[in-house]
């Protein structure tokens, strides 16, 4: 069995990148590929692990045969308790597994290159701005995405261009970009003096805002009536008075 012994990422974006698509395999199989998984994990077997694979693929299968396996093994007999649990929290477990197995991957990969201090903060820094699996699988990540995207579109109003809601992460499908990331932690002090257009107070990282495409002033989505599910779906938003305006004959 190859499990990715095979290829060597050497420095911190291949690793990262050897990451992601582990990730992704994984997050494929406990989410899109649930019933598939949950047939193979089958507790009449012997010692499952689920892997992820660098190009998005899952497998289940028995451990490497050496010992030691050429990389760290993911957690042994997975399927032993599928049918003790509830399917919800058994998959909850696997992830919160299958997150320990990738950091400890992705790490190992540095020690055998020799990242220095600085290589080992980039890549966890670029590795924690994701979601984990567990956040995925348990659906906390997309509640997260909704309020960094609301963070995210206030800090591009600062830069002169209009902040769209329906630009939100959708984390589940699709991977997040590492350089919209970056920005949030650096944004908030930035546009701490933001006023919203309905109540006149300060903005704040933890509440939900809204842009209008008009007049481009932020609102808290509170006092406009704009929830952040409901604003995922708006491509062009015009606030109250906007839209009370009459359009010029």
């Amino acid at each position: 069995m190859d499990t990715g012994g095979h290829y060597n990422p050497r420095t911190v974006e291949e690793v990262f990148r050897d990451f992601k698509g582990r990730r992704a395999g994984m997050i494929k199989a406990l989410t899109t590929d649930v019933e598939e998984f949950y047939q193979q994990c089958d507790p009449e077997k012997e010692n499952l692990c689920l892997y992820g694979f660098p190009n998005e693929q899952w497998e289940v299968n028995l451990p490497a045969e050496e010992v030691p396996p050429e990389l760290p093994e993911p957690a042994l007999g997975i399927n032993f308790a599928r049918d003790g649990m509830q399917e919800k929290d058994w998959l909850s477990l696997v992830a919160v597994h299958s997150d320990a197995w990738l950091q400890s991957v992705a790490f190992y990969f540095g020690a055998r290159f020799g990242f220095d201090k600085a290589d080992r903060k980039r890549l966890f820094t670029m590795i924690n701005d994701l979601p984990t699996i567990f956040e995925v699988v348990t659906g906390s990540a997309m509640k997260q995405a909704k309020e960094k995207s609301s963070d995210r579109n206030s800090s591009k109003s600062k830069s002169g261009s209009k902040g769209r809601v329906s630009e939100s992460v959708k984390y589940v499908k699709q991977e997040v970009k590492e350089e919209e990331e970056v920005l949030d932690e650096e944004d908030d002090e930035e546009h701490g003096e933001t006023l919203c257009g309905a109540c006149g107070e300060n903005y704040a990282s933890d509440e939900f805002w809204i842009c209008c495409d008009i007049c481009e002033k932020w609102f808290h989505g509170k006092c406009v009536k704009i929830t952040p599910a409901r604003a995922e779906h708006i491509k062009h938003y015009k606030c109250p008075s906007c839209s009370n305006k009459r359009a010029k004959p």
